[in-house]
């Protein structure tokens, strides 16, 4: 298993608690846990990298466990407890360094665990109905949360007192009615303070913590559905946004103004991520497929069909493919072991006998229906 666990550079958690696997240069797919004791509890609703070596995997469960999967042994090394199934499902996982790793639910709880310890170090309030919390890549101590009603807050998990930065709520409409909000992700941009974050009502808007104002510096809108998911490419110039319909859309920040779209998908997206140093983007979601498109000619490079409905993807940092050149449009070859199959091919073949109606039986029946329509007449 350490053999094909090196070989995968995309790697997604779906909602059959199953940790899928992909080599884009052997076009492979590969399963990593025991298909043959799998349930909801075990459902994957977050994934991170617990080393810069990218050697560890961190899995979120839904149960609140957080189950580590080694790359080098292709297999899972440790499991712990960071929750309780009663504050919800994890909205947010990252790691501090060395085995400590920061966790956040739905109920808005957000913890630092040390290695081996069953209570919390650092423990904060987020409020209610946390949609997500993203960790900032140049800070790790640094993490932003937002939600339902629970507008964007930026913490430091080295003084839990209060928040760095809490947005203001929007301001009124034309009718002079408030303007509800819903955070469903946010990213940090690099080289700025500044954080972007997607909305349940079609809306990205632009914070900057480094100024007075805590309302968006910039706002755009993208169709109408709601946005779930966004990505910032290498670059940090342009955002890519998912919505509930599949629709997928790049967005300049510096203007605020749709500037393509990718097509292909037809399920609701719940996974986005830009590759850091190739011009790609990877998407994944209820259609059960796995897509990567080019954010130059924003054409499809790759679709894989992985049977389950997927939660979240992450991608490594190194190459996609290694020694890829020219690319077209591939279907990858899914060898998923010790699936649905083999539970089908258990089962008994049960035939059903087709009785035939005598000729006999056919006369009379005819004959009762010519009495009926002569008694009618």
């Amino acid at each position: 298993m350490g053999d094909r666990s090196r070989l995968c550079s995309v790697w997604l958690g779906s909602e059959t608690g199953i940790l899928k696997g992909i080599s884009l240069t052997r076009k492979q797919a590969f399963n990593f846990c025991d298909t043959r004791q799998l349930s909801r509890d075990q459902e994957v609703r977050a994934l991170c990298w617990g080393d810069p070596a990218e050697s560890e995997l961190l899995l979120g469960l839904v149960d609140g466990t957080v189950r580590t999967f080694s790359t080098e042994k292709g297999a899972f090394t440790d499991a712990r407890r960071c929750g309780d199934p009663q504050d919800g499902c994890f909205a947010g996982l990252a790691a501090l360094g060395g085995s400590t790793l920061v966790s956040c639910t739905e109920s808005g709880a957000v913890r630092v665990w040390a290695e081996d310890s069953r209570e919390p170090v650092t423990q904060l309030e987020a409020g209610k109905a946390v949609c997500r919390m993203r960790q900032s890549p140049v800070d790790r101590n640094k993490v932003a949360t937002g939600g339902k009603e629970n507008g964007l807050k930026i913490w430091d998990l080295q003084r839990p007192e209060g928040a760095l930065f809490s947005a203001k709520n929007l301001r009124d409409d034309w009718l002079a009615l408030r303007r509800p909000h819903w955070v469903r992700d946010m990213a940090f941009m690099p080289d700025s303070d500044k954080v972007v974050t997607c909305t349940g009502y079609h809306q990205v808007h632009v914070f900057d913590p480094s100024t007075p104002q805590r309302r968006p510096v910039l706002e755009a809108e993208y169709g109408e559905y709601p946005l779930t998911a966004l990505s910032l490419t290498s670059a940090g110039t342009t955002v890519v946004v998912g919505n509930t319909q599949g629709q997928i859309a790049l967005l300049d920040l510096r203007k605020g103004l749709v500037c393509g779209c990718l097509k292909g998908l037809s399920g609701g997206v719940r996974g986005l991520q830009c590759h850091p140093s190739q011009p790609v983007v990877a998407s994944c979601g209820l259609d059960r497929f796995l897509r990567i498109h080019s954010l130059e000619d924003r054409q499809l490079l790759h679709k894989v069909y992985l049977k389950s409905r997927l939660n979240c993807l992450l991608l490594a940092s190194r190459e996609l493919e290694e020694g890829a050149g020219g690319q077209g449009e591939g279907e990858v070859e899914v060898k998923e072991e010790e699936e649905e199959d083999e539970v089908w091919a258990s089962l008994e073949q049960v035939e059903e006998e087709t009785t035939k109606r005598k000729p006999a039986e056919k006369d009379e029946e005819t004959q009762k229906k010519k009495k009926r329509k002569k008694g009618k007449n």
